[in-house]
């Protein structure tokens, strides 16, 4: 996985009601991502609720999701953190279990400066020679990483092939396409800014909603990534509404809501996440009432 483009799946972890992890579910869900024409699939990030499992959990999803994939699309694991130490170490864990490359988020809570985040990237990159893609998300690391600190990663550490850039920022977006070197490409982060950021020249999108339209969506993006528009478009608007469906509450409350609703996992969740709330769940069933 030296370069990578359209649909990446953030995949939820089903769990059983005692908190486990549902394999046979998820190894259903995997299997319909790839039948169903998704390019890579993310493992154990936010939309996986990577932050309430363990690294031990994390490592044996990794090897099983491999397994199952047996090598037919990239299997990218995420292991960031807010501790640098943590993320290599749980990096050259992933590496083991067999996968293709890596999603790291910049260090929440801690609130480094923008050297701070270029030497915590370079550490991670410096630590494993398999590719890795930079997750700017402000919204939940409560740091945005500058155009220019992201440019300054990827021109000092050639294994960093990507950024996954959920600011909402489109001219630091822009900024990025516009100055990026040959090997390094932008990702939207956000399902309903996609089409936007494709036009500008972005190379695809790690998603939330494909993990219940995988084809629809995933043949938009194909589609707006050769050029044509005009369909894509229509097609990117026909899927707005579900797209804002599934941040009626924190990721991932609402996409699991609507894979339960559709018989695909259980509802369950690690606290602090809860059960949807009984007013969004109708919502949702509206939504998904236009969709097949």
């Amino acid at each position: 996985m030296n370069t990578i483009s359209g649909t990446s799946t953030a995949i939820v972890t089903p769990f059983h009601a005692d908190g486990s992890v549902d394999y046979n579910s998820f190894e259903q869900l995997l299997e319909r991502q790839i039948t169903e024409g998704i390019e890579s699939v993310v493992v154990c990030g936010s939309t996986g609720e990577g932050a309430t499992m363990s690294s031990e959990e994390k490592c044996a999803l990794f090897r099983f999701a491999v397994e199952k994939n047996a090598g037919r699309i990239p299997i990218i694991a995420g292991t960031g953190s807010n501790d640098t130490r943590a993320s290599i170490e749980l990096t050259k864990a992933a590496a083991q279990c067999g996968v293709d490359g890596f999603l790291i988020v910049g260090p929440f809570y801690n609130k480094p400066t923008q050297h701070g985040y270029f030497e915590h990237f370079r550490a991670i990159a410096e630590s494993t020679e398999l590719p890795i893609i930079l997750y700017n998300v402000p919204a939940r690391t409560a740091g945005n990483i500058l155009a220019e600190t992201q440019l300054k990663i990827a021109e000092h550490c050639k294994n960093i092939i990507a950024t996954k850039e959920a600011s909402a920022d489109l001219e630091q977006m822009m900024e990025i396409i516009r100055n990026a070197p040959e090997h390094f490409v932008l990702l939207a982060g956000d399902d309903a800014l996609a089409l936007p950021i494709i036009a500008c020249g972005g190379k695809g999108v790690v998603s939330v909603v494909a993990n219940i339209v995988p084809k629809q969506f995933g043949d938009c993006i194909r589609i707006a990534l050769r050029g044509e528009f005009d369909t894509a478009r229509t097609q990117h608007l026909a899927l707005l509404p579900i797209m804002k469906a599934c941040f009626l509450e924190s990721n991932p409350i609402p996409i699991k809501t609507m894979l339960s609703e559709k018989g695909l996992l259980e509802e369950n969740f690690r606290l602090p996440l809860t059960t949807i709330q009984e007013q969004n769940r109708i919502k949702i069933k509206e939504v998904l009432s236009h969709y097949n």
